[in-house]
């Protein structure tokens, strides 16, 4: 009885040995893959500024003198004609009045001289007096004449330099920096102080040459208006416009000039200030892929392309433009390709996958950040 059992067991054995292994199936992994979508992208580019008050003027005294008297203090907001500082005046007055002297006795001497040649007009007329003692008298009165227009000029001139005693305020402004106090001697050519009107100001930025010909050829309404980023990053809350951009580029920085304009009614902005002008653009029918479906090998940017078999192919890209989760291709793609749009780091070149189309335009936010 025990030796049956035994045999019975050694044959179920022998055919559980004997019988054929059923093949494991290799089922191919499963992807979502994607198209590259076509659409026209803003990013904005930023570029440093100085800012500059749209009217600033250094007020310089023209004649040499000492500060009588201030008349306006630092941070004073004046208008245009306002007295803003008084020279000492007194050696012009006393020689206006010596001026004013001169061109009296010379118009006396003219007047003399103008009686005497009207009678010997009428002596010559008389054959009295020969015709060259007229002459004579003609031109010392042309002289005098002469003297007298002298006289004026001198006169005038000296009353010009007294008024530059009067320093005045050329246009509405706020005041800046006085370095020089009530009493300061002064001379010719010093600043006294300096004026900025401040409701509008003007922002210089600078592009590259490559950055001008990109703007230029985008050139549409909207890139005009361009954003003031602060020194503290907050955003100014008045938008500008670029006025104007400069005839050269700078041989030496290889850049090029842009001023923008921008209201000022806060008077938030001062002369002087720095920031950062904050450029809106627009890439046409930018090809766009995400990030997420790219990796990098020796510092080339590959996806994965899935052919018409299901085949996973390698692919080298070149990127023309990175966004913050996107990239914009330039070369590499076309907008049919489909290639894997998550998991790259565990596919492989060569294998077959099981695709799962999704749609990118879904994922891809209305404005990729830059």
């Amino acid at each position: 009885m025990k030796i049956s059992r035994i045999v019975f067991f050694a044959l179920c054995l022998t055919a559980l040995a004997c019988s054929p292994e059923k093949p494991v199936e290799n089922k191919p992994e499963t992807y979502q893959v994607i198209n590259p979508l076509v659409k026209d992208t803003s990013y904005t580019s930023e570029y440093v500024a100085e800012i500059q008050s749209v009217r600033y003027v250094e007020v310089r005294s023209k004649i040499k003198g000492f500060i009588e008297k201030n008349y306006v203090d630092e941070g004073q907001a004046v208008q245009k004609g306002q007295l803003l500082f008084s020279l000492s005046f007194s050696e012009f007055e006393k020689e206006l009045q010596k001026a004013e002297a001169d061109y009296k006795a010379s118009l006396a001497d003219l007047k003399a001289a103008e009686v005497e040649l009207n009678n010997v007009k009428h002596l010559v007329e008389k054959n009295i007096v020969s015709k060259p003692e007229l002459d004579v008298l003609q031109a010392k009165a042309n002289a005098l004449k002469a003297k007298v227009e002298e006289a004026v000029a001198h006169k005038e001139q000296v009353a010009l330099h007294l008024s530059f005693a009067q320093i005045k305020a050329p246009y509405d402004g706020i005041i800046n920096r006085i370095p020089h106090k009530m009493g300061s001697l002064i001379e010719e050519g010093d600043m006294l102080t300096s004026i900025s009107d401040n409701r509008e100001i003007f922002a210089y930025f600078h592009l590259s040459e490559i950055d001008y010909l990109n703007y230029i050829g985008n050139e549409e309404k909207e890139t005009k208006t361009v954003v003031l980023k602060l020194a503290n990053n907050d955003l100014y809350p008045h938008k500008g416009k670029i006025e104007t951009i400069e005839s050269e580029f700078d041989r030496e920085t290889g850049n090029i000039a842009f001023r923008a304009r921008f209201p000022n009614p806060e008077a938030i902005l001062k002369h002087g200030a720095n920031g950062k002008i904050v450029i809106n653009k627009i890439l046409k029918n930018a090809l766009i892929i995400p990030q997420k479906s790219t990796f990098e090998i020796q510092d080339q940017l590959y996806v994965f392309v899935v052919d018409k078999d299901n085949m996973l192919r390698q692919r080298k890209i070149v990127p023309k433009m990175r966004f913050t989760d996107f990239y914009a291709v330039e070369s590499g793609l076309t907008k049919n390709d489909r290639i894997v749009f998550e998991g790259v780091e565990n596919a492989k070149d060569g294998a077959k996958i099981e695709p799962v189309p999704i749609d990118l335009a879904a994922a891809v936010p209305a404005e990729p950040q830059h």
